[in-house]
């Protein structure tokens, strides 16, 4: 066990610096900063001047090794565009990403989970149909449009809910909360609906499709034999072995929201560090663009992990095997 979390440990380090090079690499084909950050009675010789204090008169590889330097001792240098420690601007939008993304996923899981069971246990019944079809608009529909179209309903034409911010935050050390406030909790039920919509669809059809293939299993024809209840079956059988394929799902799909909330974040003006990255790309501000992948990568990393974990929490076979099994399937 712990062999195997050093060396997972060991392969995240090589996953981080991967995306660190290619992230520095990407970066440096955006733009020239330096348009960015001065006016356009500038001269050259100023240009030069700030050019050469930033380092970007150094070549590549030199560039990208303190980067990683610094990226190794936390320090990510300063923004470009507002000349502020690159850290600091992270770790002040950080809650807000987070907070949304551990609301879409609560949101996720207590609703797609249900519904993959009932439409998984009920296939032909007519619920089981509406639910499917209405799934579909997960699928379908982008997520802009989606967060376009439960602003107009729910803000606009019922003025239920706000259409826009955190509304009304609480400070907590250097942690600022949503979950504190009537407001901010109000402001976080469209964009967690916005973002978590798409993997709710997905979670559904992949229990849904667990279930009904663990349903024709036969130790579960056993357990009927045996005159087990239906609810011994369908709970205590069933959807336990259903949980090893949808806790890895589940795990990447919890990525991918904190990812992929740069659409909702800019939809909803939600002050995360999805929105920091989509106005660091206006300015080039390479420091803060490579601080948020290597980030991004980070979270991977770690739920990668914790999944692996939870691996051999679920299933005894993978206790047994010492987690061979599933570093074979990676």
């Amino acid at each position: 066990m712990l062999a195997f979390i050093l060396r997972r440990i060991l392969q995240s380090i090589a996953v981080l610096v991967a995306v660190g090079l290619v992230s520095f690499s990407l970066f440096r084909y955006v733009g020239d900063p330096i348009n960015a950050m001065v006016g356009q009675d500038t001269t050259m010789e100023e240009r030069e001047v700030l050019r050469e204090k930033l380092g970007l008169n150094d070549s590549a590889p030199i560039q990208f090794l303190r980067f990683i330097g610094n990226a190794a001792r936390g320090n990510f240098g300063l923004s470009y565009r507002t000349s502020e420690p690159v850290g600091r601007l992270i770790l002040e939008r950080v809650p807000a990403t987070l907070e949304l993304s551990f609301c879409a996923a609560v949101f996720v899981l207590f609703v797609g989970v249900p519904m993959g069971v009932y439409t998984g246990l009920y296939p032909k019944h007519w619920s089981s149909r509406l639910l499917q079809a209405v799934s579909l608009i997960g699928i379908s529909l982008p997520t802009f449009l989606i967060g376009i179209l439960l602003i107009l309903v729910f803000a606009v034409m019922l003025h239920w809910l706000p259409s826009f911010g955190r509304g009304e935050t609480v400070q907590v050390g250097w942690w600022t909360t949503n979950f504190l406030t009537w407001s901010g909790l109000k402001a976080l039920i469209l964009p967690a609906i916005t973002l978590g919509l798409f993997q709710l669809t997905l979670i559904m059809r992949l229990v849904r499709s667990e279930m009904l293939e663990v349903m024709r299993a036969d130790y579960i024809k056993f357990a009927r034999a045996r005159g087990l209840t239906n609810r011994a079956i369908n709970f205590g059988h069933a959807l336990k072995n259903t949980l090893v394929p949808v806790i890895t799902v589940a795990g990447l799909q919890l990525g991918s929201l904190i990812a992929f909330a740069v659409v909702t974040e800019t939809v909803f003006a939600w002050p995360g560090v999805g929105q920091l990255f989509i106005q660091s790309v206006q300015f080039s501000d390479i420091p803060v663009m490579a601080a948020y992948l290597l980030l991004i990568g980070l979270f991977f990393v770690l739920i990668n992990l914790i999944v692996d974990l939870l691996y051999f929490a679920v299933d005894p076979r993978l206790r047994s095997q010492g987690g061979g099994a599933r570093v074979a399937g990676h």
